[in-house]
This record gives C-alpha cells, structure tokens and sequence, in this order.
C-alpha cells in the first residue's frame, strides 16, 4: 500500500463524475470553508475527517481493507455498514477514488 498509508484531503474543486480527488497534507489548497479528509494507516484502521462546528475536522475512527490487487477499498464503520471506493489513481501528489459504488 506504498503511498496510500498518509493524511488526504479532499480537493473538491477537482472532482469529476463520481471520482473524489484527494491531495496529501501539506499541499497548497485555495481557501475554503473547511475540507474533509482520510487518513489511512497500515494496522488497517483509518481516521475519516467531516467537517465539525466551524468547519474544523472533527475526527471519526474506522477500520479500512482492500483487495489483494488494491482495486476496491472498503471503508468499515464500526455498525456494519461497508462503504467501497474504486482505486482510479494513486501518485506522491493525488489519491482519486470513484465513489459511485459507495454503499
């Protein structure tokens, strides 16, 4: 999962279609009211990021697991719903994920 495992936020001036374009933190965002995010870590859990009071991330905790190819990601919750994403692009500069699957 090499380059995947990090803090991603969401570029939504970006997306297209049902593709979510994410940056790695750090990256120089134009100003906005506040952006969600996903941080992904190797013991499989991952830290999801809404936007909270004031549009400061407000943390949520999840687990995460991909296929053995890394095509499908699959975000679990905790109360049993399963959310699934389609790999469509990883670089060092840019996570794209089709979540017109997502349940």
């Amino acid at each position: 999962m090499d380059g995947l495992n990090q803090r991603w936020w969401h570029s939504f001036e970006e997306d297209h279609d049902h593709v979510r374009v994410y940056r790695p933190d750090g990256y120089d965002f134009p100003a906005a009211r506040g952006r969600r995010g996903i941080e992904l870590h190797d013991d499989g859990s991952v830290t999801e990021f809404a936007l909270g009071r004031g549009d400061a991330p407000e943390a949520h905790e999840a687990t995460w697991s991909a296929d053995a190819d890394l095509e499908k990601l699959h975000i679990h919750d905790g109360s049993g719903a399963i959310r699934t994403m389609r790999l469509v692009h990883l670089s060092p500069e840019r996570l794209e994920l089709d979540v017109g699957e997502s349940t």
